[in-house]
């Protein structure tokens, strides 16, 4: 991991300026091995939706920390870290990574709910064991990954004649040799599947940890967080999830090659 502790450390006034948060896309770009080259227009445009979504929730003003938007878009299947120092600032995009997101079709698959999702411990994150299913498949990837656990939400069935009914809603890695390749396409049961290294690189930072940290501030103590995680001063705890309507796919959003498809097992639509 990188160390960025000269990139969070506090000025001769104790004060460590917000827009030192902006060189975490160095720290991303070296960290994360699946990313996206979103032009900058693109990234633009996903600021205003971003901005759009939170204001939507009476969140227009949130600055200083950093917010997790996923596109759950058939077309694009993408997430993207933001950040803004202040109100008055445009949202710029830290980076971004493919993910799968709710494939319908199949009993108790779920389309991937939109709105301002608050992650905190009153629904307590964990940590995947490992463990293979029926099929083979490890559905919330390697030992350890973190599974940032967002409750329950209303999510719209996939299956029968559709309707709204309560979905558990998640942010996981998956199985890194048969279905980590398969990001950027729908193919989950309605959580957000993401890749290992973007896994890694929110839990290790804290990205999402602000509630979490203000937990272990009280004086808690959470065996979810790791001894050696190196915390941003920029903690967020908002995933955002959109629809950006795209009737095609843009070159920045590849979606995975026939060989990655060939290597799916039966059932593996059936993990998380």
């Amino acid at each position: 991991m990188v160390d960025v502790s000269d990139m969070v450390a506090p000025d001769a006034a104790g004060v460590v300026d917000p827009r030192r948060a902006l060189l975490f896309r160095g720290v991303f770009a070296h960290e994360v091995t699946r990313r996206l080259k979103v032009p900058a227009k693109e990234q633009r445009a996903y600021a205003d939706r971003l901005q759009t979504a939170l204001s939507e929730e009476l969140l227009g003003n949130l600055s200083g920390e950093f917010v997790v938007l996923t596109d759950r878009n058939v077309n694009v299947q993408a997430l993207f870290v933001y950040f803004r120092a202040a109100p008055s600032d445009t949202w710029q995009m830290i980076g971004a990574s493919p993910v799968a997101t709710g494939q319908p079709g199949e009993y108790d698959h779920f389309i991937t709910p939109l709105g301002v999702f608050e992650h905190t411990p009153a629904n307590m994150d964990f940590r995947s064991e490992g463990t293979m299913n029926e099929n083979r498949i490890r559905g919330y990837g390697k030992r350890d990954m973190r599974i940032f656990d967002l409750g329950w939400a209303q999510g719209e069935r996939g299956w029968g004649k559709g309707g709204m009914s309560q979905m558990r809603f998640q942010m996981h890695a998956t199985d890194p040799d048969r279905l980590e390749p398969l990001l950027g396409i729908r193919h989950s049961k309605g959580c957000v599947r993401i890749p290992a290294s973007l896994n890694v690189f929110l839990d290790h930072y804290g990205i999402l940890d602000a509630e979490y940290m203000a937990l272990v501030a009280s004086g808690k103590s959470l065996w979810v967080l790791k001894s050696d995680r190196q915390m941003t001063p920029w903690a967020g705890r908002y995933i955002v999830v959109v629809d950006s309507g795209r009737r095609s796919r843009p070159a920045w959003a590849p979606a995975p090659g026939t060989q990655a498809r060939a290597k799916v097992p039966a059932g593996a639509d059936t993990a998380d």
